[in-house]
This record gives structure tokens, C-alpha cells and sequence, in this order.
């Protein structure tokens, strides 16, 4: 089992081959993609041609939360539940790019958390820079009961150990094999059961694919990596990893592949 649990494959990067791509991720082992909400419509599209090996989130990422309209948008993402989303997001805050401005960015974000409480769903996060007002909001969420991922890790250790005692997961994609990559104590620190990986596709293509568009076929790369560090096998920690997205997007999956 390998689940790819953040890929951005109704992206228009994938128009002149998605379904070969997705053909290349079955090939390479991969029993389950999460097709995240950059278009949230295109992505339930999407999920509903395979719906045993693709799911989707419904969300506003922070680069348009410029556009985020808080009755529009909430209306939409409701709506999206109601048809089988199974996260929110990706939502959150990139102070780096700051695409959008900040306040705007943080009412979108907590319109996101609020909806993702009054639903029961998990959320999907974006944080870069931003690790004061994350935390911030991250806890006052999780005191509602709502149970997140930090996606695309890339943070520091104490706000790792903030999501870790909150319950809430930690994801790492491709990042994680660069030569710049400098946080294998955050990847030896997360719990085996808030772990998850994924590609992040079409950004962040691991090594040895570097310089290619990513796609969840290379998942496997990443997954080898991680093993690596956290002292374990590959078919171990793909397994385990799957059944954590099983556990966080509730998917409708069998937990072993036996």
C-alpha cells in the first residue's frame, strides 16, 4: 500500500497526460491519491472517474486568498462536502511569497478552520513563514476538535512539536531528498501515527527526478528517504503511511494489503 496524500494532479500541468500519469502512479505501487482543491471543482471532477483510487479536498489556498469571499466560497466548499470531500484545504498562510495580503489571508484561513469544524472534516495546511499565527490558530481549532496536516513540512522543530502534541499530522514530500534539506530531526520526531507523505505534484520533484515535473509515481523516491532516516523499510513505512491517510481522510479503504 502507498498513498499519495497531497497531489495537485487536476492542476492544468497535467491536461496532455493525466490519465497516462495516473496510470504510471498505479504502475509504480500506489493504491490512492489525494487530488487536493487548487480547483475544487476539478478536482471532485476528477476523483469521480476513479473513485476507489482518487479522493479530493475542497479549499482556497493562500495565494487567492485575495479573491476569498467568505459567503461565496464557504458556500461552495459546503457544497463540495456534501459531494464527498474528504479534507478542507489546501488552506493556511505563506508569509513568504505574501501572494495575498496577510489579513486577508488569515480570515480565509479561519473561515477554512471554521468550516472544518462545523463539518467534522480534517484540514489540509499551508504554512510558510508564518509559524506564530499557525500555531496560533492550529491550537484554537483543535480545541473545537478539528485534526489537521501540516503539509509539504518544512518548518521548525518547535512548531513540529506543536502539531505532534495537538495530534495533528506532519507530511513530507520531495523537499526531504534536496541537498538542502536540513530537517531529518523532524522527520526522526514524528510519531508513527501522525505521519503522511506525499508528492506535492506537480512541484518538488524528489532526487533523482529533479528539474521534472513531479507526479505521484515518484512518491516511492520520497517514501525510500524517509525510511532511511527513520531507521525502517520502505514497504514498512509505506504501509504505515497509508493507513495514516486512511485514519485522517476517513477513506472508505482497506488497511492492509494482504
Amino acid at each position: 500500500m502507498l498513498i499519495d496524500s497531497h497531489a495537485h494532479v487536476a492542476s492544468e500541468k497535467f491536461d496532455g497526460d493525466r490519465n497516462a500519469a495516473l496510470q504510471r502512479a498505479w504502475d509504480a505501487g500506489l493504491s490512492h491519491v489525494v487530488v487536493i482543491g487548487e480547483t475544487s471543482v476539478a478536482a471532485r471532477d476528477l476523483a469521480r472517474t476513479d473513485p476507489r483510487r482518487l479522493s479530493f479536498t475542497a479549499g482556497v489556498h493562500p495565494h487567492e486568498a485575495h479573491q476569498f469571499d467568505a459567503t461565496r466560497d464557504s458556500a461552495l466548499i459546503h457544497a463540495l462536502v456534501t459531494d464527498g470531500a474528504v479534507a478542507i484545504g489546501e488552506c493556511g498562510l505563506d508569509y513568504y511569497y505574501d501572494h495575498s495580503p496577510r489579513a486577508q489571508q488569515l480570515d480565509a484561513f479561519q473561515s477554512q478552520l471554521d468550516i472544518a469544524a462545523v463539518t467534522g472534516l480534517p484540514v489540509v495546511v499551508h504554512t510558510r513563514l508564518a509559524e506564530d499565527d499557525t500555531q496560533r490558530l492550529m491550537r484554537a481549532s483543535a480545541a473545537r476538535g478539528v485534526v489537521g496536516v501540516l503539509h509539504c513540512f518544512t518548518g521548525s522543530v518547535v512548531l513540529a512539536h506543536a502539531a505532534i502534541e495537538i495530534g495533528w499530522y506532519i507530511s513530507f514530500s520531495g523537499i526531504a531528498t534536496f541537498k538542502t534539506w536540513e530537517r531529518d530531526d523532524v522527520v526522526v520526531a514524528v510519531p508513527d501515527a501522525q505521519l503522511l507523505v506525499e508528492t506535492d505534484s506537480p512541484y518538488l520533484a524528489p532526487v533523482p527526478h529533479r528539474g521534472k515535473r513531479n507526479e505521484p509515481a515518484f512518491l516511492p523516491d520520497t517514501v525510500a528517504r524517509l525510511a532511511t532516516v527513520r531507521g525502517t523499510t520502505t514497504q514498512e513505512l509505506s504501509e504505515l503511511t497509508a493507513r495514516n491517510a486512511i485514519r485522517f481522510f476517513r477513506l472508505d479503504l482497506p488497511t492492509s494489503s494482504n
